[in-house]
């Protein structure tokens, strides 16, 4: 029984201070040869697993335990509004390859997607992990943000791959952050800045409509006769 249970291993908490930030005990096996037997050795070490946080507790990373924003989004959302002094490294980088297949895909992007959401035809950006290294020492402790919380675990498995442990991601990205709880820099507030296209042309043009019909509907009900006598000088068909 005791036999069948070596593998099987527990997460225990980190630190105390937290509650998001958690690890487990893990093994590699070493093959060792000895007299024409095969021996096993395990040699174990202990990986720190990503932690979720919310943007209050993403403050406080930043503020008390000197974590460093790391921006993971597109070029095109991180000029629209950034945090400031954080560090951009895009995750994905915009695809402009000419090969046929490449831009077949491109054309039917820009004409849906491109067109009605503002967004941009990318690929995976090769140098992710090495641009990382090249500003930060594995022991260097990483907040990262995207805008939906999709992009920012999956830039964080790559860097605990390559060796980085201190790693925090903003659970539902920039698109859940209030404004004012980070001094941003752009043309928009953050949890706007992935918005694009004939989308926000539409929502402007719906919200000057429902201005204009709230507008009709009052002034309807507070001055029915001034009402009347417009309706009268309209011209009928």
């Amino acid at each position: 029984m005791a036999s069948n249970m070596a593998g099987i291993g527990c997460c225990t908490a980190l630190s105390s201070r937290s509650n998001f930030q958690t690890s487990c005990p893990i093994y590699k096996t070493n093959r060792v040869t000895m007299r024409g037997k095969t021996l096993r050795r395990r040699n174990w070490e202990i990986r720190a697993e990503v932690s979720y946080v919310n943007a209050e507790e993403a403050k406080k990373l930043i503020a008390v335990d000197g974590y460093a924003i790391l921006d993971v989004r597109d070029k095109s959302q991180y000029e629209r509004a950034h945090i400031k002094s954080c560090y951009h490294m895009p995750l994905f980088i915009e695809n402009q390859d000419n090969d046929l297949g490449t831009i077949v895909k491109r054309t039917v992007h820009n004409n849906f997607s491109g067109l009605f959401f503002g967004l941009p035809f990318t690929k995976e950006n090769p140098d992710f992990v090495q641009s990382v290294k090249s500003q930060f020492s594995p022991e260097s402790k990483l907040l990262l943000v995207c805008q939906e919380g999709l992009r920012s675990p999956a830039a964080a498995s790559k860097l605990e791959k390559a060796g980085f442990q201190n790693i925090a991601c903003v659970t539902s990205g920039l698109q859940s952050v209030k404004p004012g709880t980070f001094d941003s820099v752009g043309s928009t507030e953050l949890q706007n800045a992935g918005k694009a296209g004939l989308v926000t042309i539409q929502g402007k043009i719906s919200a000057i409509l429902g201005t204009v019909l709230i507008c009709a509907f009052l002034f309807i009900t507070f001055f029915p006769e001034q009402a009347e006598k417009l309706l009268q000088m309209a011209p009928t068909s």
